[in-house]
């Protein structure tokens, strides 16, 4: 009886606490949408993804990029024509192996990068601020487990480092 109470309690903290990273979740894809407006005419959110792996990485060859996106070569190809074409991305010959394309960030792509990253980093550092300093550092705790769980890297801190990093 005290097993199965146990379990049960067990199930409704989950229950509970995936409950409050969707809601959170929904928080962070408004702040998401919000940071894209600006470039919404030029830029899906998919193709930003695109962007943000291809500044995190550096120039990457087709086959690894889509592999890094979780979508099919053929796919990430149409992505990258749209981005070439909008003048975000662009391909270059391989210096190690001139039969491989790599595909990399244009100057354009980089700032749009930016541009974006920095204005989510403030719209979430304004919710951040709503929260008392305790509130903050379970917060940290909490995402960092989560974070941990999820295999997902470290984004820079806007203090300590330069690079647009945001999600892979």
């Amino acid at each position: 009886m005290v097993e199965r109470e146990s379990r049960e309690r067990t199930m409704e903290d989950v229950d509970a606490v995936t409950r409050e990273v969707l809601t959170a979740s929904r928080v962070l894809v408004a702040v998401s949408a919000r940071s894209l407006s600006a470039v919404e005419d030029r830029v899906t959110l998919p193709q930003f993804r695109m962007l943000v792996v291809l500044s995190s990485r550096g120039a990457t060859k087709l086959v690894a990029l889509a592999g890094l996106l979780h979508v099919a070569p053929s796919t990430a190809m149409r992505m990258v024509d749209r981005l070439i074409a909008a003048g975000l991305a662009d391909r270059q010959v391989n210096p190690d192996n001139r039969r491989e394309t790599l595909l990399r960030l244009t100057t354009e792509g980089r700032r749009t990068v930016e541009e974006v990253t920095a204005r989510r980093r403030t719209e979430i550092a304004l919710i951040v601020e709503r929260l008392s300093a305790q509130q903050r550092l379970a917060l940290v705790d909490a995402l960092t487990a989560f974070n941990t769980a999820g295999a997902e890297p470290l984004a820079p801190s806007a203090v300590t480092e330069s690079s647009p990093l945001g999600w892979e």
